[in-house]
């Protein structure tokens, strides 16, 4: 009996299989619609939604607003638009400062556009919020430190909006009656409203544990991130640079929108009018603040002396330079943003 030491042919796939098997991993077939590709599409669209709607509730404000401008000195309008865009710049710089992990900067300064239109279309401070802390999670921040690394910005702009208020008012004691800004009546009404409403979180917080250990858990991390942040000066300056430098030009622009339609107020005590009505207003949650923040401005620069019908033609000519130029562009950039995976 001969055995053959040759090699038996290996077996030969045959060539209607191997088309059937091989995997199509061609780039340019275009996928077939996913649900999460719709929800996504309807979101690139759901800012410039709201901004039509928002655009037509105050299309009177918008009209009178841009009457306004026409009859305002263009050289100080100028100056209340480059102190608009340097807020962006200003929030930027905070927002790094308050996150230990360096963020991509033009990314970074795109958001702070999105999100400042994002703000004036849902309740004070939502919009943002929401836009960053979905930002800082796409770039890898776990959403632990996100959400402590947020509460950090807050606290950091809080006490930087106070603290400019109150050296203004030391250097200024003069600059603005509080009384006719807070009334009494006010003031009565919202201390027992606040009572209560710490009174009730903090039976929640004793009686509900697992309230509780959400809150301590979340009060250690956002500890050690402050902790953390401290430790790199480039940090800690940026975010207390950052939130003394957004609210110091927002007062600015309005002073120079004040400038531009004459009103008999020094650019300080417009400032101060400013800052004064801006904390009276946080605790009105209303969209951007649309409608309160015009009203408490307005009485904030009558307070100051300024005449109640050019303290509203400012108040409108400023916030149609704030709220209503960058509105359609935001929106534009929240829906490229959010199509590119960005937030």
């Amino acid at each position: 009996m001969t055995v053959s030491n040759a090699p038996s042919p290996l077996p030969q796939p045959a060539v209607g299989a191997a088309r059937k098997t091989s995997p199509d991993v061609s780039p340019r077939r275009v996928p077939l619609p996913l649900p999460g590709r719709r929800v996504r599409q309807i979101l690139c669209l759901l800012p410039l939604l709201l901004v039509s709607v928002v655009a037509v509730q105050h299309r009177s404000v918008l009209a009178e607003g841009f009457g306004h401008l026409r009859s305002a000195e263009w050289p100080w309008l100028l100056v209340a638009v480059c102190a608009t865009c340097l807020t962006w710049v200003a929030a930027a710089c905070t927002r790094q400062g308050a996150v230990v992990e360096r963020l991509p900067k033009r990314r970074l300064l795109a958001t702070q556009f999105a999100a400042g239109a994002a703000n004036h279309l849902l309740p004070t401070g939502l919009g943002a919020s929401a836009v960053n802390l979905r930002f800082m999670t796409v770039c890898g921040v776990p959403l632990a430190r996100s959400s402590a690394a947020l509460a950090l910005y807050l606290l950091a702009e809080s006490i930087g909006r106070l603290g400019l208020l109150a050296v203004l008012l030391l250097t200024f004691p003069d600059a603005l009656s509080l009384g006719s800004l807070l009334p009494e009546q006010a003031v009565g009404a919202l201390l027992p409203a606040l009572g209560a409403v710490l009174l009730v979180a903090a039976v929640v917080l004793v009686l509900v544990r697992r309230v509780r250990t959400t809150v301590t858990a979340f009060l250690r991390t956002a500890l050690g991130e402050l902790r953390e942040v401290h430790t790199r000066p480039c940090r800690a300056l940026a975010l207390w640079g950052g939130s003394l430098a957004f609210p110091a030009l927002q007062a600015a622009g309005l002073a120079a929108v004040g400038q531009a339609l004459g009103l008999p107020v020094p650019p300080l005590h417009m400032a101060v009018a400013y800052l004064a009505a801006t904390v009276a207003v946080a605790l009105v949650p209303t969209p951007g603040g649309l409608g309160s923040v015009e009203a408490a401005l307005v009485v904030a620069l009558v307070a100051a002396g300024g005449p109640a019908a050019v303290a509203t033609a400012v108040v409108l000519a400023y916030r149609i330079i704030t709220v209503w130029l960058p509105l359609l562009p935001g929106a534009l950039t929240l829906g490229a943003l959010v199509r590119l995976k960005i937030i």
